[in-house]
Parts: C-alpha cells; sequence; structure tokens
C-alpha cells in the first residue's frame, strides 16, 4: 500500500509536470474527456454482455502494435516530424488503453471468464489508475495545444 502511495505521487507529479506545457483551457478539456470516457466505458462494462476478459489475445497485439509504432515514431520523429502520424499514434494509444480500461474493469467486477479476487484490489486499482491517466496522456497529445 505504500508502494502504490508512492507510485501514485510521481505519476501525479510527471502529469502535473505534463500538463503545464499545455494551455489550461486544453487540460480542462482533455480532463473532462477523460472523465467521460472513463464513465461511459465503466457503465458499458457493467452493463454488457460481452466479455472483455476473454480477448486478452487481441488486446495483447494491439499493445504490441501501439510499442512498436511508438518506437518507430521515436527514432523517426527526431529526424523530420510528420505531423498526422503522430496524430495516429495518439488516436491509436487512446483507443486501446479504453480497451484496456474496459477489460480492467470486468476483471475487477468478476462474474467472467478471468477475475481478480479480493486480495489483489491494489493491482486492480493500479491497472485502472494507469489506464485512466494514459488515456489523459494521450487526449492531450491529440487536443492540447501548447503553451506560449
Amino acid at each position: 500500500m505504500i508502494l502504490l502511495t508512492i507510485f501514485t505521487l510521481s505519476m501525479a507529479y510527471l502529469t502535473g509536470m505534463l500538463s503545464s506545457y499545455y494551455n489550461t483551457t486544453s487540460v480542462l478539456l482533455c480532463l473532462s474527456i477523460t472523465a467521460l470516457v472513463c464513465l461511459s466505458v465503466t457503465i458499458f462494462s457493467f452493463q454488457t454482455k460481452f466479455d472483455f476478459t476473454s480477448c486478452q489475445g487481441v488486446l495483447f497485439v494491439l499493445l504490441m502494435t501501439l510499442f512498436f509504432s511508438g518506437l518507430i515514431l521515436a527514432i523517426l520523429l527526431p529526424f523530420q516530424y510528420v505531423p498526422w502520424l503522430h496524430a495516429v499514434y495518439a488516436v491509436l494509444g487512446a483507443g486501446v488503453f479504453t480497451l484496456f480500461l474496459a477489460f480492467d474493469t470486468q476483471l475487477l467486477m468478476g462474474n467472467r471468464r478471468h477475475t481478480l479476487s479480493p486480495e489483489e484490489y491494489v493491482f486492480g486499482a493500479l491497472n485502472i489508475y494507469l489506464d485512466i491517466i494514459y488515456i489523459f496522456t494521450f487526449f492531450l497529445q491529440i487536443f492540447g495545444t501548447s503553451r506560449e
């Protein structure tokens, strides 16, 4: 529990520093979009009959696609910035982590193919927290305007 608190505080500092590079209006817009997305995904995960926990393979492939495209972008973008490629990467990242939020919400709820035991509440909270932080940062990349 202490490590979760330390990790949460360090991620809050990192997200705050990242948000300081963007306009306040953009940060508030992305925060509200993230809150609405998280609320709608949570409501959808509670009421749907579709089992996201059985889609681990698809989520892994999407995450590896995101990882390797991010690696290629990290090599390519310092030499020549391609704005549409950066936007595609951000949209892909927001979509993948929205699916992970649905997966982790159903994993925490139980009554699906895979579930978390009640003793794994820290792991479940950490997964959902990271999903929300990543969704917010990808929305900042999509909608954020830099501070001048």
